[in-house]
């Protein structure tokens, strides 16, 4: 049986996979998350707005996911949140614990000594709360630069650059890019990426409380319910590229809560995990090239679903959406990567999975339709998926540890 790798008290995946959502371009059709696809098209698309075009080399068919199988590659850790690598050859997987540090795993051993520590200044005080999301630098091995994003002073969010050499990060070299005030302690978002352009993504929720009731999703003028897109090799601390759609930081809006997303390493294609209100979970999608100002269309959406209003045109309805209720009913969706490792079968899938009910999903798109499957029940609260640099996938766990045996009853994404 091939193995796949699963880090930690976190899962993760190296070499077999299953729950994979595949390259998309439209939402013809937000499958449902049982095992069998469905194909009609979601309501109330908009003709004057043709849903996303997948370009990239999908797969077409689903691997066997009984050939295949989860292995642990590290544990003892203590609310895993983010597994990065830093793309610098040496093959190391970084992985954030929520309270403030960031552990190496290398060589398969888990280093006892943190590569960063700054847990006396993350308020990790909240449910939703605490260090959240990495990336590194496209030169780290030359500059040694790392970015993160954690909710600090009174909770508000803070988007901070450190600089390490070799196994260690000075916690002193902290230069902070940029603040974002908090109205509430939940939905901060969390993902830091990189882009195939060289400019840093961010992903920021709405403000939190529930229902957006400041109205941030919508709002252009506020950074809160969005996707954000800065140049952090220009500019005292950061400037904004001359094609963001609004003239400040926004790249795309109509977010709740965009705890994952990721970009398809082959394709450069958009993969959104957005968190949903209180029924629908969806997995929302932009082909590579689009240009910004996509709307995801929340609150007036919730997934493919009025929640407060009725679509409105040019809204981008999601290519996947699974609902509490259904069989495989979840509690908050988390969103993944298209797997571009050593396992051909599995080549164009994009897996994603759900906190609560530990189930991993595969989609893909067959005939111009998207067709999403469960592939794997990991028994484990999936917080993240993560990437290394040969492009094998790996999971983390939240109750990958005895002290966090009440996850369950407190996600990381707290629905209100």
């Amino acid at each position: 049986m091939k193995r796949l790798l699963i880090p930690v008290a976190l899962l993760t995946i190296a070499c077999g996979m299953s729950g994979v959502p595949g390259p998309t371009s439209a939402p013809p059709s937000p499958p449902t998350t049982d095992s069998s696809p469905q194909t009609e098209s979601p309501p109330g698309q908009d003709p004057a707005t043709p849903p996303p075009t997948a370009i990239s080399p999908g797969a077409s068919q689903f691997p066997d996911p009984n050939g295949f199988a989860w292995t642990p590659i590290a544990s003892g850790l203590e609310r895993p949140v983010d597994v990065q690598s830093a793309h610098d050859g040496s093959g190391r997987l970084f992985i954030i614990e929520k309270y403030g540090t960031i552990r190496i795993v290398e060589n398969g051993t888990l280093l006892d000594a943190p590569f960063l520590d700054i847990s006396a200044r993350v308020d990790d005080s909240g449910n939703e709360m605490g260090l959240l999301g990495l990336a590194f630098h496209p030169d780290y091995e030359s500059n040694g630069y790392f970015y993160v994003n954690y909710t600090g002073d009174r909770g508000h969010t803070r988007i901070s650059r450190f600089q390490a050499e070799g196994n260690s990060a000075d916690p002193d070299s902290e230069q902070v890019l940029m603040v974002v005030e908090q109205p509430y302690e939940n939905h901060n978002g969390g993902a830091v990426v990189f882009g195939p352009d060289g400019y840093l993504y961010l992903g920021l929720g709405d403000g939190g409380s529930g229902g957006d009731p400041h109205g941030n999703g919508q709002n252009t003028e506020v950074l809160l319910g969005k996707i954000l897109r800065i140049d952090i090799n220009n500019g005292d601390r950061y400037s904004i590229p001359a094609d963001n759609p609004f003239g400040n930081e926004i790249w795309a809006y109509g977010l709740r809560n965009p705890w994952r997303f990721s970009f398809d390493r082959a394709s450069g294609d958009l993969w959104i995990g957005d968190v949903g209100q209180g029924e629908w979970e969806e997995i929302d999608y932009l082909p590579a090239g689009s240009p910004g100002g996509a709307n995801f269309g929340w609150s007036v959406m919730e997934a493919a679903h009025a929640f407060n209003g009725e679509q409105q045109t040019g809204m981008i309805l999601p290519v996947a959406e699974y609902s509490h209720s259904n069989p495989y009913s979840g509690c908050s969706v988390t969103g993944g990567y298209v797997y571009r490792g050593s396992m051909p079968e599995w080549n164009g899938i994009y897996l994603y999975g759900d906190y609560c009910e530990g189930t991993v999903w595969g989609l893909i798109q067959l005939n111009g339709q998207w067709q999403s499957r469960v592939l794997f029940e990991a028994g484990a609260t999936i917080t993240s998926f993560g990437e290394d640099e040969s492009g094998e996938l790996y999971l983390a766990s939240d109750n990958g540890r005895e002290h966090s045996n009440d996850v369950e009853k407190e996600p990381p994404r707290n629905r209100v």
